[in-house]
């Protein structure tokens, strides 16, 4: 008898030794899992009625803070956002019932104070906590011209600075205000979020790095650094001129935008968008070659942004063999069939060239400091890939300066800057209806200035959800707000 009790006790302590390992080693392999997602409100619950720190544009506007509360209710203290929907993609909101996302989520640990060090008994007593402050690479005159430029079209636009990849501007529409979800009337915030949960716009996302678009022929700068890297082209490869193109394997041409005969020399087609010798390019780059130069980029991956879940551009599966899909290969070489880009990372191609070769790990966040302004982090530029050499750079510089300066350019007198800085572009109309079927197209340019010395660069994406923006192009409808954000930029660096 005493035999089997022992065999059961110690039955008994293995079950309960591998329940309790059962339950605690998932929520230690998956700590930062957990923490990152905004249903989990445990840290938010720890901190919310305190006192918290500022986020704030690196011109010095401040863009969320804690104020006291309206005196009578159950809290203390209000978050507050005095910017409105201006920077709900990048503040994020912070709140008891639906918890936080964006900055106030990943900063959470010096907004709240709870990883700053108290250094003394006055940290723990002064009025207002130990708290901390961020501090963005976001120019809130950047902002707010990118948000009045876009104006309520569909769309994004980021801008850049291509030396060391701090993001100067990231704007969506439609956005939404994180005051009405921050709002203590858990009724009305629930309702508020409920509403943008269930827009299929998504005001909620992020889009300008958080969604993937067709990129149209704004992809052909990767086809162009790929071919020219491998040697497959040079500036003055010749290229059929025609209106139609037919890949191995398919009896469905490739035909130009409008149907137009193109053909000449790498300058004349890319400066004109032809579609033709882009497909020919990809093909004789071969499927091993075309998927390299784009994980060169890194357009297969997610970018090492510091804003949470970015999204990962797609060109092609890892892997993925063209020796039976020539035709997919062929339209992928100007951004056709499945390529899809965030506007983040059609910037930083485009910033990645401007930059001499280099692509820098995007962020927005300079630095974080203590209470008294005393730096805690600061963020150091860095190079993520190097998917070209500076040669193949400046070829790239110049074959985007012909697109504005060329004859038949695609975004030919489209900038006018002031002292006649120049600027180097490439356009892209993304068709998404199938051939015969109503026109919906994405309108897209990136962009820098100046040409010789790019000091910021800029991604501009409209959505092709009407007829006003599917019956232009890249040129004629992302170029004038391009051409205004340059402008003032320069002016204002």
């Amino acid at each position: 008898m005493n035999l089997r009790i022992k065999h059961l006790a110690i039955g008994l302590i293995v079950c309960y030794v591998a329940l309790f390992l059962s339950l605690q080693i998932p929520q230690f392999l998956k700590t930062d899992e957990l923490n990152a997602n905004p249903s989990n409100t445990r840290q938010i619950e720890q901190v919310f009625d305190k006192p918290r720190g500022r986020i704030i544009t690196a011109d010095g506007v401040v863009i969320a803070q804690t104020l006291d509360a309206a005196p009578g209710g159950r809290f203390s203290f209000q978050r507050d956002y005095p910017k409105g929907d201006l920077y709900g993609h990048i503040t994020g909101y912070f709140t008891l019932a639906n918890g936080a996302t964006q900055i106030e989520r990943e900063y959470n640990g010096v907004l709240s104070g709870r990883s700053i060090s108290i250094r003394n008994l006055n940290d723990i007593v002064r009025t207002g906590g130990n708290t901390g402050d961020v501090i963005l690479t976001i120019r809130h005159d950047y902002q707010q011209l990118a948000a009045r430029t876009l104006g309520k079209r569909e769309g994004s636009i980021v801008m850049l600075d291509p030396r060391t990849g701090a993001v100067l501007a990231l704007y969506s529409w439609p956005t939404y205000d994180p005051n009405l979800i921050a709002n203590h009337n858990l009724k009305q915030a629930s309702s508020v979020l409920q509403k943008l949960l269930d827009d299929k716009r998504k005001p909620l996302l992020a889009n300008a790095y958080q969604e993937r678009y067709m990129p149209g022929s704004t992809f052909k700068m990767v086809t162009t650094t790929s071919a020219l890297k491998y040697g497959v082209v040079t500036p003055d490869t010749e290229f059929a001129v025609e209106n139609k193109y037919l890949p191995p394997q398919t009896k469905d041409p490739i035909e130009n935008y409008g149907g137009k005969t193109c053909g000449g020399d790498l300058r004349e087609v890319f400066r004109r968008s032809c579609n033709t010798p882009f497909a020919r390019m990809a093909v004789q780059l071969g499927g091993e070659r075309f998927s390299k130069g784009a994980d060169d980029f890194g357009l297969n991956e997610a970018p090492p942004f510091d804003l949470p879940s970015p999204a990962a551009s797609f060109v092609n599966k890892s892997g993925e063999d063209f020796d039976d899909k020539i035709p997919i290969l062929a339209q992928r070489g100007f951004g056709a069939e499945n390529v899809q880009l965030t506007p983040l990372q059609m910037a930083m191609v485009a910033a990645t060239i401007a930059n001499g070769g280099n692509e820098m790990a995007p962020f927005v966040v300079a630095r974080t400091t203590d209470r008294d302004g005393n730096t805690l982090t600061t963020t150091q530029p860095k190079v993520w890939k190097t998917p070209m050499t500076t040669t193949v750079a400046n070829t790239m510089v110049e074959l985007m300066i012909g697109v504005v300066n060329g004859p038949n350019g695609t975004a030919q007198g489209r900038f006018k800057l002031p002292n006649g800085v120049q600027v180097a572009a490439k356009t892209g109309t993304a068709q998404l209806n199938p051939k015969g079927q109503r026109q919906r197209s994405h309108a897209w340019i990136a962009a820098f200035a100046p040409a010789n010395r790019p000091q910021v660069v800029v991604a501009v994406m409209l959505k092709g959800v009407n007829d006003t923006i599917s019956a232009g192009t890249g040129g004629k409808l992302a170029g004038p707000i391009a051409n205004q954000l340059l402008t003032y930029a320069v002016a204002h660096p």
